[in-house]
This record gives C-alpha cells, structure tokens and sequence, in this order.
C-alpha cells in the first residue's frame, strides 16, 4: 500500500509512511472486507459510513505537520484507522463520533490493539471538544459546507487544522492554520 499507492502520489513524510506501513488497517473494516483493506479506495463500514482511501488518510495527515509530542483532535472516528495512525503519530488523540455503534467498534479495536494514548467520545463533533483544548492539531474526517467556528477557536497558535469542505458531491480539502493571532485558509492540492 505504501510503495505502490502513497509514494507514488506524493506521501513524503517518513513518519507518516511509517504510521501507515504500522498501523494494520484490516483490523478496521468488517470481516468481509479484509481482502480489499489495503486497496486505494474507500470501503463500507457500519451505518452507512465509509472507512477513507489510504491515500487521504496520509494527505490529511502529512498536512498537519506532527513532530511526536502534541495533542491531535480527530472529528469523525469511524472506524478508527486514522485515530489509530495518528496515535502513532503524537502525544496524545482526542476523537469525537456521533454514531454509537461506530464509537463502540472503534473503541474495541484500539484496546486490543493497544493504543491507550486515544480517548474518545460520542458527541456532535462540530462542537469540539472545550474542556481538553487547545489542540495543536485538528482533523475532521467527514466533509461539511463550512470550517466549524469552535474549532478554529480550539485550536491552539500555532496550530493546523485539515477538513474537507464543499456539498456532498465536491469536496476541497482545507487547511487552516493559526499563527500569532491570524488564521490563513489555503487549499490543500
């Protein structure tokens, strides 16, 4: 997956080839999709949601720059693949899910898996998460129509936030990031 898939398009950092190259990804998707986990596309998961392409997950990720120690909120848990790349990643990772069932199995996963440097909790996302803020990173998982307010404000300075913004059928990948007070927005190509 990492030779063939996130090389060639442009993945350079080390890190996060590593994370990928570590974290198993056939542990997040249902029995019935481990054949196709390391396939360059998205994949089913419960409640209708999908598990990303390998390829966005490392694009989002690269784009926050991680060095190893900070303190990462992911909005979206899903399946819980990029929470679990991300843990490889930094300090410490806050993730937020609405959907129960999801939250329930990604939670399944990182304990016997082991990553205990992940909390989550089920709640409305677009909101943050307040009480453990500032977050030197921010990843939102799942697209909306605009950059949610609290989450720029949650975000430490400095700080990078990554989201893909648009409707349901066109999506950009944004970057804000926040330094000395001023918060720039650029498109991530």
């Amino acid at each position: 997956m990492v030779q063939e898939q996130l090389v060639p398009r442009g993945i350079m950092d080390q890190r996060v080839l590593d994370a990928m190259r570590t974290v198993p990804r056939h542990c997040f998707v249902d029995d019935a999709m481990v054949s196709r986990a390391y396939g360059d596309f998205p994949l089913p998961i419960a409640s209708g949601q999908t598990i990303s392409q390998p390829y966005i997950v490392a694009c989002m990720t690269e784009a926050l720059c991680l060095k190893g120690d900070e303190t990462v909120l992911e909005i979206g848990t899903g399946s819980g693949y990029q929470a679990a790349v991300l843990a490889q990643l930094c300090g410490k990772v806050f993730t937020i899910e609405r959907i129960n069932v999801l939250l329930a199995g990604a939670r399944k996963v990182f304990d016997t898996l082991k990553y205990f440097n992940i909390v989550a909790k089920l709640d409305d996302g677009t909101l943050g998460w307040p009480e453990q803020s500032p977050f030197d990173a921010i990843i939102v998982t799942a697209g909306g129509p605009v950059v949610p307010n609290p989450l720029v404000e949650q975000l430490a300075d400095p700080g990078r936030l990554i989201i893909p913004v648009g409707d349901r059928h066109v999506q950009d990948l944004q970057l804000v990031e926040k330094s000395d007070g001023n918060v720039s927005i650029t498109t991530v190509e």
